[in-house]
């Protein structure tokens, strides 16, 4: 192989090194399982905790959002969310799942990270929030450091879109048409 051809190989490859999740489309997202903090839960103004599992998410038609605990990856797809809010889908059929990473936050702040998620719990109880503070699921779906990924599921729990990333404005309509026709069906 000559140089020049090595080079043209590589510059084919990095389009897919820069999308380096291993998400395929309507397959389910690769197993995970944390048990070391897992889903938060909010029962009478008190949080728990419970083991949580990708095996759990058929049912609904959902975002799944992955993110590092940190401020700069929530705010990479933060329009995501908030053209979310703003469509009102129905709770019975849809629920955003974000995982956060605490384990990819910036040193010492872990406990400041959790205590904005329970915030969050508190204001959107029917949304899901997985605390992983080991990082396994970074590490099983082969995503990013200090990134969001965002990962949208029909309610069999297989994946339709997938983005390891922030999302272009582009990408957040079609995120939302996407959504619309799976709660349609």
């Amino acid at each position: 192989m000559t140089l020049r051809s090595i080079l043209a190989a590589t510059c084919l490859l990095l389009p897919l090194m820069a999308s380096a999740h291993n998400f395929e489309i309507n397959q389910r997202v690769p197993p995970v399982g944390i048990a070391d903090r897992g889903e938060l839960i909010l029962d009478n103004d008190k949080f728990s905790y419970k083991n949580w599992n990708s095996a759990q998410l058929p049912g609904k038609v959902r975002v799944v959002q992955h993110i590092a605990g940190r401020t700069s990856a929530k705010e990479k797809n933060a329009w995501l969310i908030e053209a979310i809010k703003a469509a009102n889908l129905p709770h019975d059929r849809y629920q955003t799942t974000t995982i956060v990473n605490t384990d990819d936050a910036i040193l010492g702040s872990a406990i400041f990270v959790r205590s904005s998620i329970e915030s969050n719990k508190k204001l959107y109880p029917w949304s899901q929030f997985i605390v992983d503070s080991e990082g396994v699921t970074r590490k099983a779906w082969q995503l990013e450091e200090e990134s969001s990924a965002i990962i949208v599921l029909d309610k069999e729990g297989r994946v339709q879109f997938a983005k390891d990333g922030e999302l272009s404005q582009q990408e957040v309509q079609q995120v939302i048409d996407l959504l619309h026709k799976l709660l349609s069906k």
